[in-house]
């Protein structure tokens, strides 16, 4: 499985941007995508998920802006993100934890998001 994460930029406070994350590879039923982030000098932070079913969860510093979606359960994953703060700006990675047949943790290869005040 390979995930392949883009559409990162240079946003303005109260902007918006859209992350993309295609994977290459089965997606099984019991896979759960989601979205990370790591700031320089942070811990890395989860900022959504959602199942292969489209239940979603969300970090409370992002509930009501950001959208996690997968149409039609599909190989591409989104994140829209609105309403976009300073403090957003970070590299975002999309992943797949996958608990059956063989767990494991599957991880894009970033994609940074700025945001100016």
């Amino acid at each position: 499985v390979q995930l392949q994460a883009s559409g990162g930029g240079l946003a303005q406070a109260g902007g918006s941007l859209r992350l993309s994350c295609v994977t290459a590879g089965s997606i099984f039923g019991s896979d759960v995508m989601g979205w990370y982030r790591q700031a320089p000098g942070n811990p890395r932070e989860l900022v959504a998920t959602i199942t292969s079913s489209g239940s979603t969860t969300y970090a409370d510093s992002v509930q009501g802006r950001f959208t996690i979606s997968r149409p039609n359960a599909g190989n591409t994953m989104y994140l829209q993100m609105n309403n976009l703060k300073p403090e957003d700006t970070a590299v975002y990675y999309c992943t797949l934890d996958r608990r059956a047949p063989r767990p494991g943790s599957y991880w894009g290869q970033g994609t940074q998001v700025t945001v100016s005040s």
